[in-house]
């Protein structure tokens, strides 16, 4: 018989959007009449702007040629892609060298595996509410978290307390599921602390395009002393509209050198490669030639297009909310909107309440730790015809 991993134990029974997919299944098939919005989990619905098409064509068109046919590629991703996304950091005037890029298949699958390079000896520091992978891949490894507190005190900007000492410390910014997003001096901090430790900042940037405001950082290497303490998570999925075509990537600096308990020093770009090189056979050719397409400049003119779409029905919810008095974050410099339960509802009483009554469908605050209980989070990626019929059934409703 073998012998399992029975660190599952400690995970909820269901993944949040498992549960969430399994409750709006059921409620369909009871009432096949009801038209159901979804504004729930965070997929995008416009399509791929065309000049991406035109690069996933390339591709395809070169699976075509014994002159042109790629077989295996580099598990770091190709270099034209690598070299392209170092270039979108120069213009936003982040310095980030091309080979310290790490192509993936989504910014989910990495942040989930980064926590091999870390022992089980240390001191984890992840905000709540937060992202649910963050929590759920610590804690099929059996590591031990300590919750950093978001809230409405705190703008659900969690700071570093310095009577705590953390080695890996988990920051997502504009945050999910919160849209709250740290400025420069509090992102400082965070560096500081983090040198301070000896601790590495695990940073999860995929929503940066949605930042608007210059003055806001959108890496954490807009900050000195970054590249000696921060791994950067990026994604294309919101981006660029990457999320059935999967396409993220991974800044891991060389600078990140630390001590192993026999004294030697260890490279975690070096053991991020070989990690990668033993598991991951690499992002598809076809899609790296899409993405970089979205990073030329036609592409991104594309990628901003669609993402101005999606704030405009941030707005449109935002100003939903304002009218009926309930307290907000996020909707400015993110596509989520984090918003008090109306009537002190808790999260999943709110959840089947808004789908029995008005066949809205969002996110409990809950599924993203207990500082959720009492918050629910809707998405702005729908279509702008759905949301704004949405929040016409919200306004009747409350």
């Amino acid at each position: 018989m073998p012998k399992l991993n029975q660190n599952y134990q400690n995970l909820k029974e269901s993944y949040l959007f498992s549960e969430i997919a399994h409750r709006v299944a059921d409620y369909a098939l009871a009432n096949p009449d009801k038209k159901i919005i979804r504004l729930g989990i965070g997929d995008v619905t416009m399509p791929l702007g065309s000049h991406i098409i035109q690069g996933l064509h390339l591709g395809v068109d070169a699976m075509a040629s014994p002159d042109t046919f790629k077989g295996y590629g580099p598990e770091q991703g190709y270099d034209f892609l690598r070299n392209a996304i170092s270039a979108y950091y120069a213009k936003n005037g982040i310095s980030v060298d091309a080979g310290d890029i790490f192509v993936s298949d989504g910014a989910k699958s990495d942040t989930g595996n980064i926590s091999e390079l870390f022992d089980m000896d240390n001191v984890i520091l992840i905000p709540d509410p937060v992202y649910p992978v963050y929590v759920d891949s610590n804690l099929m490894s059996g590591k031990k978290i300590t919750y950093l507190s978001g809230d409405a005190d705190n703008q659900f900007l969690p700071m570093p307390d310095k009577n705590i000492h953390a080695d890996i410390i988990y920051l997502c910014s504009p945050n999910n599921p919160t849209g709250a997003v740290y400025n420069r001096q509090q992102l400082k901090e965070w560096v500081d602390y983090a040198l301070t430790n000896q601790a590495v900042i695990l940073f999860d940037s995929a929503y940066e395009a949605f930042i608007t405001d210059p003055a806001l950082p959108r890496s954490i290497y807009a900050i000195e002393g970054a590249k000696r303490c921060a791994i950067e998570f990026c994604s294309l999925s919101k981006t660029a509209g990457f999320t059935g075509t999967r396409c993220g990537y991974t800044v891991v600096p060389k600078e990140l050198v630390f001590a192993a308990s026999d004294g030697r020093n260890m490279s975690l770009h070096a053991m991020w490669n070989r990690r990668q090189s033993t598991k991951f056979n690499g992002t598809s050719y076809i899609i790296q030639k899409g993405a970089q397409a979205a990073f030329s400049p036609e592409g991104m003119r594309q990628c901003q297009d669609n993402i101005r779409y999606y704030q405009k029905n941030a707005r449109m919810i935002a100003d939903t909310l304002t009218r009926k008095n309930i307290p907000f974050f996020g909707g400015i410099h993110s596509p989520y909107i984090w918003f008090e339960c109306p009537n002190n509802m808790e999260s999943w009483d709110f959840f089947d309440y808004l789908l029995s009554n008005a066949q809205i469908v969002g996110t409990p605050g809950s599924g993203f730790g207990k500082n959720g209980t009492r918050y629910f989070r809707l998405t702005a990626f729908g279509t702008q015809e759905n949301t704004a019929e949405a929040m016409e059934r919200f306004n009747k409703l409350f």
